[in-house]
């Protein structure tokens, strides 16, 4: 039996941006073998799509609240379609 896929678009409020926080997410999101992206916006926030099993994106968002440096005040959260052929999760925006 296959393991449900979904796929999250977050908004990420806080302290989130010259903490590390895109490269904490890269590393912890391939080690829970997500897809996706994460990248800085404008307003100091950081928006992620993340693609992956429920219990793995679950184990990402708490990894990123774990952060030393990274403080998460709010997630703006949306269940989005699931993109196939998708492989690797990397930092948008350059």
């Amino acid at each position: 039996m296959r393991e449900e896929i979904i796929r999250e678009h977050v908004i990420f409020h806080g302290r989130v941006q010259g903490v590390g926080f895109r490269y904490q997410a890269v590393y912890a999101a391939r080690s829970f073998n997500l897809t996706g992206w994460v990248e800085n916006l404008p307003d100091g926030s950081v928006e992620m799509e993340v693609q992956g099993t429920p219990v793995g994106i679950a184990c990402l968002m708490k990894h990123m609240r774990s952060g030393h440096w990274i403080r998460i005040d709010d997630m703006d959260v949306d269940q989005i379609p699931v993109v196939s052929g998708e492989r690797g999760f990397g930092v948008r925006g350059y």
